[in-house]
């Protein structure tokens, strides 16, 4: 694992991980942070595992941007979070759109930018002493790093909005009610079921759930005409592979399938 000013990256067994280790600043994203991220995300997605597991120590999953930094700005904090966010956001893009499963782990609670690291996962898994709380406009700031896209597409557009002007937190049986979460674990079970998810992921046809997340993530600006030639032009790829045949076999044969990515 390769760690640099509170972040720590690699992949080993065709599993990426991310890690934040400000523990003592509730992982905040500061400046220096929020570049070892990025790199961190390039790196790990350069790897190309099969899956992408993101996780955070100490008992705060991320509390956003870092207000100390923030404060000792002054005058200057619109181009500190210019600096901040101009290759942020884009590797934050590359991650969620990644042609593999993201997994994120909300090991406790969530706040400002860190929304949009906690909800940028196709699977989030959240312990029971997680809860949510948006805080922009309780400083008069507005959303970043994709926390309003990740919370409306999954709690819908109005209910965010309330959510963010609101500023008020949601404890991990509403988030885990209104789809904020996936799951929700006992504080001490996250982990193993986190490991868990992550190592099927890792074991199935990863371009069968490449295909499957295209096909999913395209839906709102796709006709069903469009999305019939997608699947098939898709299906007949798979149908050609070695994996395809494979996980057809196994299935007749009644046995656990041996994919190998190709």
């Amino acid at each position: 694992m390769k760690v640099s000013d509170g972040i720590a990256w690699g992949v080993a067994g065709g599993i990426g991980r991310i890690i934040l280790r400000r523990p003592e600043h509730a992982n905040a994203l500061a400046h220096a942070a929020s570049r070892a991220l990025v790199r961190a995300i390039h790196e790990v997605l350069d790897g190309q595992p099969r899956v992408v597991v993101l996780t955070a120590e100490g008992r705060i999953f991320c509390a956003g941007g870092d207000i100390n930094e923030f404060v000792a700005a002054g005058p200057a904090l619109a181009a500190l979070v210019d600096d901040v966010l101009t290759p942020l956001h884009p590797a934050l893009h590359r991650l969620a759109t990644a042609p593999l499963p993201i997994v994120t782990v909300v090991n406790g609670p969530v706040a400002g930018a860190g929304i949009g690291l906690a909800l940028c996962g196709d699977f989030v898994l959240g312990a029971e002493s997680m809860k949510l709380r948006t805080g922009y406009a309780a400083i008069g700031l507005s959303p970043d790093a994709g926390a309003s896209y990740f919370l409306a597409r999954r709690v819908g557009a109005l209910r965010a909005q309330q959510w963010l002007m609101l500023s008020e937190a949601i404890d991990a049986q509403h988030c885990l009610q209104y789809g904020v979460i996936d799951y929700l674990h006992p504080d001490a079970e996250l982990a193993a079921a986190a490991e868990a998810l992550v190592q099927r992921l890792a074991h199935c046809a990863s371009a069968s759930l490449a295909g499957i997340k295209t096909l999913c993530s395209g839906l709102p600006t796709r006709d069903l005409q469009a999305h019939l030639a997608l699947e098939k032009l898709l299906l007949v790829d798979r149908a050609g592979s070695a994996d395809g045949r494979e996980g057809v076999r196994a299935f007749l044969e009644k046995r656990p399938p041996q994919f190998t990515g190709k």
